[in-house]
């Protein structure tokens, strides 16, 4: 018997966009989305359960959720619904970002081609700043590999046989590896260690990252760096991906800033500085500007072709 939930968007929302933002690269086993609906293995008051939300019809006004199994206790159907809401963005109203992007020839075009994409963010601050460390310094597409490699030896799952759907690992899966079983799958030491160090500093109550939410920038970005493994972009990325501040560009992605680079046509390539002077005409949405340049470089790709027939 399945559970059935219903969120209700503010719109303009499409799905597809949102859940592509999400999956970054068609090979992600932890967030999938196959053309109609997307899954996710979530862990909620105990029980591990894979999601499936689908939206029927560009215009339709709430998005259908499906969770398999045994009926979940009002409780946790509570937080399945807030933790969808707000990976998905469900309840940001873009309206004002969309009067402003209408003042600018280039990023109303943008804007207009993804019209419906909210920007989403990653199930917990941890998840983020994990996906942080996994991806510095590698490609999107190599970073999302090894992160799959982590939720198949380490994550939550369910099914069976060849049906298996693997979730994140949750920092109690992490505290029990050792840096060594993390770098068989092709991680680095330095990160494998960074990885279970601040897993264990969860799981020992010492550090506290959704206390992260009551900090300003600066005291949070603060905080990050000084976790073992913790950069200036990997801090960025996880007030961005996993705290949804969406005024954030990582300004040290290298990826983010060629896409720009090719976007406006420039023809230098951008640095740290040069690439917040041009955002700053576009403030206080350089985190939606981030996910547009990711959707347009998937776009390029050809990967959203089935996507971007009509809007909502």
């Amino acid at each position: 018997m399945a559970t059935k939930l219903l969120l209700q968007p503010v719109h303009p929302f499409r799905l597809d966009l949102t859940a592509w933002a999400l999956q970054r690269r068609p090979g992600n086993l932890i967030d999938r989305w196959d053309g109609a609906a997307y899954r996710r293995v979530l862990t909620v008051e105990g029980s591990i359960f894979e999601v499936e939300v689908s939206q029927v019809g560009d215009a339709a006004r709430a998005l259908v959720v499906t969770i398999a199994g045994d009926p979940l206790r009002e409780k946790a159907k509570q937080r399945t619904r807030e933790m969808l809401a707000n990976a998905l963005g469900v309840r940001i109203d873009l309206s004002a970002f969309y009067r402003m992007a209408e003042k600018h020839s280039r990023l109303k075009r943008l804007a207009r081609s993804f019209r419906g994409l909210k920007p989403p963010r990653f199930f917990s601050v941890y998840e983020g700043l994990i996906n942080g460390i996994a991806c510095q310094q590698l490609s999107l597409s190599l970073g999302i590999q090894l992160l799959g490699r982590l939720a198949r030896k380490f994550g939550p799952s369910v099914g069976k046989g060849d049906s298996v759907s693997y979730g994140f690992p949750r920092p109690d899966d992490l505290a029990n590896a050792t840096p060594a079983d993390i770098r068989q799958l092709g991680f680095s030491l330095h990160k494998a260690r960074a990885m279970v160090e601040i897993s264990r500093a969860i799981v020992e109550g010492w550090l506290d990252l959704d206390a992260l939410a009551a900090e300003g920038d600066d005291e949070a970005l603060r905080r990050l760096v000084e976790l073992r493994g913790v950069g200036r972009w990997t801090a960025e990325y996880t007030l961005l991906r996993g705290l949804g501040r969406w005024h954030i560009f990582p300004v040290d992605d290298q990826g983010a800033r060629n896409g720009l680079v090719h976007w406006l046509h420039l023809r230098k390539r951008l640095d740290a500085s040069r690439t917040q002077r041009i955002l700053d005409q576009w403030q206080p949405y350089g985190g939606l500007i981030y996910f547009h340049m990711l959707m347009n470089g998937l776009n390029e790709a050809g990967l959203l072709r089935g996507s971007l027939l009509g809007g909502a």
